[in-house]
């Protein structure tokens, strides 16, 4: 600490968040500064932040609305705050987080570190082995819903920094910028986009629902990933009765199942072999449901597992279509593998844990693009497609490296 204050921040701290807050990159806020304009600046921008911060005189702007399409037709609404505004938020998650996240529920995955995605779907596969039937859950807008209040409750019970509980207090009354500069203020709910947000949201949930479970139901196991969850139940009778305490238990928090989106389903598998409305559900873009597989001796049965849904292979191919590869002949394949290779790896790494064959289709797609895009750069191949793909399958048996694709077997052939 610098200077006297009446509040003890460390500029150490906020240099620190500047540092995680410009890793993570992202948009501008309202002021329409980035990264790269307030960098030029940094020194001082940081002192400022930090002298407003230590005094107390720090309000946050409002946080820019931004609408993200949903697949289903409707959008979601992201708050985007101000660079500087990312860096105060950053300072307060890092004094906060380490005293809320040794409490958390182990199967609490979402915004964690050293949890992820990936390991609450596996272990939702194994607990769909054990347990027939799931309540795939969803809180209905659960970001838009938390209420102040009891959100306030649970940050005292875990700190008494006065700064860290005003300023906490103020994020959540920041106002709502539209595009059109309309202001519209807050009295519940927490912004998606902001720093802050998610380890909030953590911290709300971890009393609405996952400690509620632990000390009345520590037998009914669960995954939770932010607001997407899942309760398994050894009978349909019991899912009906978790289904209905867990809606008034979520009422109780001024939150509510969604209607539609939160089913009972049956995981249906070889030795499982009832008929019921709902057997296979989505989650963190993976499509649970009765799949065929092959065991070590080599031998098929079904098997209830992931794979990657419709809805994220869906993305995928729009994302590949919006690289718009076949118009890039300026480049080189080389040029093209360096530009999408850290995609394709991510993509391959989270989808192809389970049922890796379900990401095929999509890769072989991926070879015939590249391939137009040969013909379009190439003379001797142009207006050829199959000379494309067979000088595209050369050079991948050259350099099967090249594309992370191409290191899974889906070299480029004619006729697939």
């Amino acid at each position: 600490m610098s200077e006297a204050k009446p509040f003890g921040i460390f500029k150490r701290d906020v240099w620190d968040a500047w540092l995680r807050v410009k890793a993570n990159k992202g948009a501008a806020g309202v002021d329409e500064e980035t990264i790269e304009g307030f960098e030029r600046d940094v020194k001082n921008n940081l002192y400022k932040l930090w002298n407003r911060m230590s005094s107390g005189s720090y309000f946050p702007p409002p946080v820019r609305t931004v609408e993200i399409p949903k697949s289903n037709g409707g959008v979601r609404k992201l708050g985007v705050p101000t660079v500087a505004d990312r860096v105060a938020q950053m300072v307060a998650k890092m004094n906060l987080e380490p005293l809320v996240e040794p409490l958390f529920h182990p199967d609490s995955y979402g915004y964690r570190p050293g949890k992820s995605a990936g390991q609450a779907v596996g272990t939702a596969r194994e607990r769909c082995w054990r347990y027939d039937w799931v309540i795939d859950m969803d809180i209905k807008g659960f970001f838009d819903n938390i209420d102040h209040t009891l959100l306030m409750k649970a940050v005292q019970k875990h700190t008494d920094s006065k700064w860290i509980l005003l300023y906490v207090e103020r994020w959540l009354k920041a106002p709502a910028q539209g595009e059109d500069g309309t202001l519209v203020e807050r009295d519940k709910g927490t912004p998606q986009g902001g720093v802050v947000s998610p380890l909030l949201a953590n911290l709300f949930l971890h009393y609405a629902f996952d400690a509620w479970m632990r000390r009345n139901y520590p037998n009914v196991p669960f995954e939770r990933y932010a607001d997407d969850g899942l309760v398994h139940c050894e009978s349909e009778e019991q899912a009906q009765q978790m289904k209905r305490v867990i809606g008034e238990r979520l009422a109780e928090c001024k939150l509510e199942l969604h209607p539609e989106k939160t089913k009972i389903i049956y995981c249906k598998d070889g030795d499982r072999r009832g008929n019921y409305p709902n057997e296979r559900f989505d989650f963190l873009g993976f499509t649970f449901r009765p799949r065929r597989s092959k065991n070590r001796w080599g031998k098929f049965f079904i098997n209830f597992s992931p794979a990657v849904s419709d809805k994220a292979t869906k993305a995928m191919r729009q994302t590949i279509r919006s690289w718009t590869l076949q118009r890039r002949s300026d480049k080189s394949l080389d040029d093209l593998s360096r530009m999408f290779n850290p995609i394709l790896r991510g993509w391959i790494t989270y989808y192809g844990q389970y049922y890796k064959s379900a990401l095929y289709p999509t890769f072989v797609d991926l070879n015939r693009i590249l391939a137009r895009w040969a013909m379009r750069k190439y003379k001797k191949v142009r207006r050829h497609a199959r000379r494309a793909m067979h000088w595209l399958g050369r050079i991948a048996r050259q350099r099967p490296g090249m594309f992370s694709h191409w290191q899974m077997g889906l070299l480029p052939t004619v006729g697939r």
